[in-house]
């Protein structure tokens, strides 16, 4: 490689001719596509920003200048160009780079993030630092356009109208997220796109008024205003003209000289913010990215020369959002009140599925969390059964939702949390960790988790019957391989399931957890180690009846959870326990994610590290009990006497 190569920071690349920049971004690509194609990543993602990425760094001096990337999935190319290259092998590995942007990993990571919609508002809080403390450099906060559309990005573009600040918005149109983009917003982008000849148009006008003998300047600059109205009547001008935006555009996102002139003339505008307009291809360079948008927006590693992933021998059990969707589909077929909802990820909820057998009944309404959990509620309102299908970190952004709009009003959502627990290479913003805590504290929801596919059909059409809210989690990954064959049946609400009986040891597992657990059971019981082992269920509400006989009637209880222990599962049998005057009878081990920020990796090395597999289990109930003995031990009772 020409360039590439001698590329190790920003002001290296700055120190070569315009001429040469399209060549970077040409070697840039190619050694995204050779990486990921040995370790996977988000390709797709970053193969459409590459351009963006060179000339965005040629054009302002970072680290000194502000880039604020949304997301962050798409900034391989930024890594690439900051010092990170010869560790693009480790992207999401174990130790390695993350996936996204962080700002302990380098100091061109101006702002960390994971999830979309954030650039802008974190920008414009810079420059308004910036103006604050009478400093002089440039932010400049890359968004998508399908980010563009999230509530979020709308109310810091509300803001930064009002605030004038001087901000510089590169809007990443591909027409996509994920999966194709949605709404009106996407629409409007299009409708500019459409209006072609508007850059003519104005510089024809201003071109004649200029070149009439001795008045054309003056002719030029009265014309402004009508200059402006043309802009507002070609094009669909609310970011224009309405919002306070300058408008630059739109530009071809794949032409480097072409962005970087766009952007010089950006930084140009001193009163207020300016967006410029970037046209680019998702998945550029990418082999045959036209066969299917889904697979190559994240890759896992795949043959260079045809852009396939590699043939595994191995046949897997379905994935849970591979059962959750053809689920759907069953229950939808029979009960035409069922109603099924994603937020920008079909592909990676199932929901594709039933938009494509049901699309009268099903709606992806974009980067909209908070918009589609009041949607849900608006329907259900009207009797029907909505299902919303939204990853557990996602969710987070709809917390005021699900409480004031759902659980409140006691209204029939049913909410159906992928990707809940350890996810493994997305790190940090995308573990599903918290939605224990910040849901079960509100009356009327009902919380469940399924042992194994089977159960999470009887799960997903109990809370579609349950008449009010409720909330399944499930994790990222294949089910255990059991029949899935019989119909969804109705569970009984609140009910547990025993799987093991013995001793006085009681392990009582959630979700994900019941299947090491009770494989750790059985262990110790062969050990000499008698065990009673739990499936819980729910968390919400708990099978008090049986947890209470278990308080009773044992002398140690361990909780297991694949969730911050903080606010969670074994808070709950805490609690529980505490109200019924037995939190001081028995002893209580509770393991889980304790309070630390747990990074990317692979997710059963992830969860041997905090405990939670077969080993770590036995290891736990062991050294419990042996705890348990010395305190008990006759030595130690007459010390605790005296």
């Amino acid at each position: 490689m020409r360039f590439l190569s001698e590329i190790n920071s920003p002001a290296d690349l700055r120190q070569l001719k315009v001429e040469d920049l399209q060549e970077v971004a040409d070697e840039v690509r190619q050694f995204i596509i050779d990486t990921c194609s040995r370790v996977g990543g988000h390709t797709g993602a970053s193969l459409g920003a590459v351009e963006l990425a060179v000339a965005m760094h040629y054009v302002f001096d970072t680290p000194s200048d502000k880039l604020v990337w949304d997301v962050g999935h798409q900034a391989y190319a930024h890594k690439i160009l900051t010092g990170r290259r010869d560790q693009l092998h480790t992207i999401k590995q174990p130790g390695g780079l993350s996936g996204f942007l962080r700002r302990e990993e380098s100091e061109y990571d101006a702002f960390g993030a994971g999830h979309a919609s954030t650039s802008l508002s974190a920008a414009l809080g810079m420059a308004a630092a910036r103006d604050t403390k009478g400093e002089n450099f440039h932010v400049c906060a890359m968004i998508g356009d399908s980010s563009l559309a999230g509530g979020m990005a709308m109310e810091a573009i509300n803001h930064a109208g009002h605030l004038k600040s001087r901000l510089i918005v590169l809007l990443n149109d591909n027409g996509m997220s994920i999966a194709p983009g949605v709404g009106s917003i996407n629409g409007y982008l299009n409708r500019i796109k459409e209006a072609q000849s508007y850059q003519h148009l104005k510089e024809e006008i201003g071109d004649a008024l200029g070149s009439v003998p001795g008045i054309g300047d003056s002719l030029r600059r009265a014309a402004k205003s009508f200059k402006d109205a043309i802009a507002a009547a070609v094009l669909p001008g609310a970011l224009v003209n309405e919002l306070g935006f300058k408008y630059i555009g739109y530009v071809d996102g794949h032409n480097v000289p072409m962005l970087v002139r766009a952007l010089e003339e950006a930084k140009k505008v001193d009163d207020g913010p300016v967006i410029v307009h970037a046209l680019t291809t998702k998945g550029k360079g990418f082999p045959n990215p036209e066969k299917n948008y889904y697979a190559y927006h994240a890759t896992g590693p795949f043959d260079p020369r045809t852009g396939l992933p590699y043939k595994s021998s191995k046949v897997a059990p379905p994935t849970y959002t591979q059962v959750f969707g053809d689920t759907m589909c069953e229950l939808m077929a029979i009960d035409e009140s069922i109603i099924a909802l994603t937020a920008a990820m079909p592909d990676g909820t199932g929901v594709d599925k039933v938009l494509e057998k049901f699309p009268d009944r099903s709606y992806d309404v974009g980067i909209a969390e908070q918009h589609a959990v009041t949607f849900c509620a608006g329907m259900a309102c009207e009797g029907l059964k909505p299902v919303a299908a939204i990853y557990s970190t996602f969710l987070q952004r709809a917390f005021d939702q699900v409480i004031h709009d759902v659980c409140l009003q006691n209204l029939n959502v049913t909410l159906a949390m992928d990707r809940a627990g350890i996810v493994g290479a997305d790190g940090p913003t995308h573990h599903g960790l918290l939605d224990i805590a910040y849901l079960r504290g509100y009356p009327n929801i009902v919380l469940m988790a399924p042992k194994d596919e089977a159960e999470m059909r009887d799960m997903l059409f109990t809370a579609i019957e349950f008449p009010g809210p409720a909330a399944i989690r499930y994790p990222r990954g294949n089910g255990e391989g059991v029949d899935i064959s019989a119909a969804p049946g109705k569970l009984e609400i609140g009910k547990a399931e025993v799987l093991r009986e013995g001793g006085d040891v009681a392990i009582v597992a959630y979700g994900e957890m019941v299947y090491p657990s009770l494989e750790a059971g059985n262990k110790l019981a062969a050990s000499g180690i008698q065990n009673t082992v739990v499936n819980a269920r729910f968390v919400k509400p708990l099978d008090s009846d049986l947890l209470l006989n278990l308080a009773r009637n044992n002398r140690l209880i361990v909780t297991v959870e694949d969730a911050y222990l903080a606010g969670g599962f074994g808070s709950a049998i805490l609690e529980l326990l505490e109200e019924n005057g037995l939190a001081d009878k028995i002893k209580v081990v509770r393991m889980g994610i304790p309070d630390r920020i747990v990074t990317h990796g692979d997710p059963k090395q992830l969860m041997a590290e905090f405990g939670l597999d077969v080993d770590g289990i036995i290891s736990r109930v062991t050294q419990s009990l042996e705890t348990l003995d010395e305190e008990n031990s006759p030595k130690n009772r007459i010390k605790a006497v005296g």
